[in-house]
């Protein structure tokens, strides 16, 4: 069964044959993401939990450069209280939440840039193939100078485990594919964006043709044995983080283009 493609031309959304298909769509800034686009996304999730017909997604960026490069930085400019870091972090946690607890298998199929935030949903999928091209980080130590939620942090400690989730945050490092998939934030590498698509399509139908309660199971099984931290257990990093003069100071550099100077406060 086929459902007619949607577009709010920054996301895409399309359903073939019990596949349903998301495409970040900003190849111009890097596949960015605004907060509409996080949001049609925990929609479209919501959408697929209730439509049993669906039986696995795929997560892709438009274009060969990046999968997703994170929140597009222009919008924290209309921060001004503490209140607008701590509702934009409980924004992120409902949309990765929502995410991570879609019923059906997720495939990310990456290709290019994973950073940031692209990062952070793509450590939500259960399946992540990358080309020989992809990037998978968090630089915000040298960029913005923010914090990951408690629940992102806590997705990469179960992926990675906490020494080298230090390691990749402290150095604000982008892993490599043949490391990435060493360490676990890959299952499969393929040379290129063609290949790319063909297997995320061809793992879909994969797991589209087994046993569904038995990966909602799973899935679910895996969720629960994972500590993740709450967003109140956070609070007072995320205030500690995004009201520094640092976060202002990696805000403008990174949108003017200059490295920053950072002074610890």
């Amino acid at each position: 069964m086929n459902a007619p493609t949607t577009t709010n031309e920054d996301l895409l959304y399309s359903v073939q044959d019990g596949i349903a298909r998301i495409t970040f769509n900003r190849p111009q800034a890097r596949n960015a993401m605004t907060f509409a686009m996080y949001d049609r996304m925990a929609e479209i999730c919501t959408e697929i939990n209730a439509d049993r017909s669906i039986k696995a997604l795929i997560l892709t960026g438009a274009g060969d450069k990046a999968f997703a490069s994170g929140t597009d930085i222009s919008q924290f400019r209309a921060f001004k209280t503490a209140q607008d870091a701590l509702d934009y972090e409980a924004r992120i946690d409902r949309v990765l939440g929502t995410l991570e607890q879609c019923r059906v298998p997720v495939i990310a199929a990456i290709a290019g840039a994973c950073t940031g935030g692209g990062a952070g949903i793509a450590a939500c999928c259960d399946l992540r193939i990358g080309t020989e091209t992809a990037r998978i980080g968090f630089p915000i130590a040298r960029t913005l100078g923010n914090c990951l939620s408690m629940s992102n942090i806590s997705r990469v400690v179960s992926l990675v485990g906490p020494a080298r989730t230090k390691d990749l945050i402290f150095k604000a490092r982008l892993v490599e594919a043949p490391e990435a998939l060493a360490l676990g934030l890959l299952n499969e590498i393929v040379p290129d964006v063609e290949t790319l698509q063909r297997r995320a399509d061809e793992t879909a139908k994969l797991v589209a043709s087994h046993a569904p309660l038995t990966l909602e199971a799973t899935k679910e099984a895996v969720r629960r044995i994972r500590r993740t931290l709450s967003r109140e257990e956070g609070e007072d990093l995320i205030l500690k983080a995004y009201m520094s003069e640092d976060f202002r100071e990696g805000m403008d550099a990174f949108l003017n283009k200059r490295t920053p100077v950072w002074k610890g406060k």
